[in-house]
């Protein structure tokens, strides 16, 4: 089996809590057949450098660079909303594109700005968007609308966002057999005095995180879909940091032009050591 060159420049970044580590991979330093596994090691809390997903930057034939995005179980994901955010902003403070770039992805090229901390990515099209379906979970019944905003989306409105037990509710929706074979993220969204508040159950995650931007940009079309909002929509994720998503086109049909704003920040960066590897 081919080795990994240790030891490994990385990046940490969050976008609105959503963690991820990030790696310079254009020179190669980890062999394909060895990412999953990699990615899974790193991701583990406590025991590495924990984090919600890894970014592999690596060069492109059709736009200024394109990802390899795994979650933190080791699967190998299409879109993150805030992961992209992220990965623009390394980009351009690592002179790997411009403030204005493009990057491939599995969901397809992703188009981003940077303007100092905040990261604005047009989102992939939105579609499969299915409204009011009722779905039997742990024993409740709950009216279930979904859309695919570059991965699988579910969202149920709630009166109380404080008192769902997201992760007993989502794991039990995410595996639903209306959602099979690949199964669904689950976001819950309810309204307070202040707005939209909107927790999410990650697939691949297999918890709740503190943000996630396909989640965020789920929840806003679909409470624009239902009369609840208008472009563009801010929703306060569970790490309680805002994101906007501004979008045209005819809601919960032919949107077009989505738009996901908000923070991106660096935590920090360091080198990973065989130790980080340990399982």
């Amino acid at each position: 089996m081919h080795s990994i060159h240790l030891p490994i420049p990385f990046w940490k970044m969050s976008g609105a809590g959503n963690d991820f580590i990030i790696i310079d991979h254009r020179k190669p330093l980890i062999p394909k057949e060895r990412m999953a596994e990699f990615a899974r090691l790193v991701c583990r809390r406590k025991f590495s450098v924990g984090a919600d997903g890894l970014f592999l930057i690596e060069p492109s034939q059709r736009a200024d660079f394109k990802w390899r995005f795994f979650n933190a179980d080791g699967s190998e994901a299409e879109m993150c909303g805030n992961g992209a955010r992220c990965v623009a902003r390394f980009a351009y403070m690592h002179g790997i594109a411009s403030a204005r770039m493009r990057f491939e992805t599995l969901a397809g090229i992703v188009e981003a700005t940077v303007a100092d901390v905040q990261a604005t990515v047009k989102m992939t099209s939105p579609h499969s968007f299915r409204f009011d379906r009722q779905v039997e979970a742990a024993g409740q019944l709950f009216m279930v609308h979904s859309v695919d905003t570059g991965v699988p989306h579910a969202v149920v409105f709630v009166d109380d966002i404080e008192a769902v037990d997201v992760v007993g509710l989502g794991r039990a929706l995410r595996r639903h057999p209306v959602f099979a074979p690949a199964g669904t993220n689950v976001n819950f969204v309810g309204r307070t005095a202040e707005g939209f508040r909107i927790r999410t159950y990650e697939r691949g995650v297999e918890d709740e995180t503190m943000a996630c931007g396909t989640g965020v940009t789920a929840g806003a079309l679909i409470a624009a879909a239902k009369g609840l909002a208008d472009s563009p929509v801010a929703m306060v994720t569970s790490g309680g940091v805002a994101l906007t998503v501004q979008f045209s086109g005819e809601k919960g049909a032919e949107v077009d032009q989505v738009l996901l704003k908000g923070p991106a920040h660096l935590i920090y960066r360091g080198e990973l050591t065989a130790e980080a590897l340990i399982a």
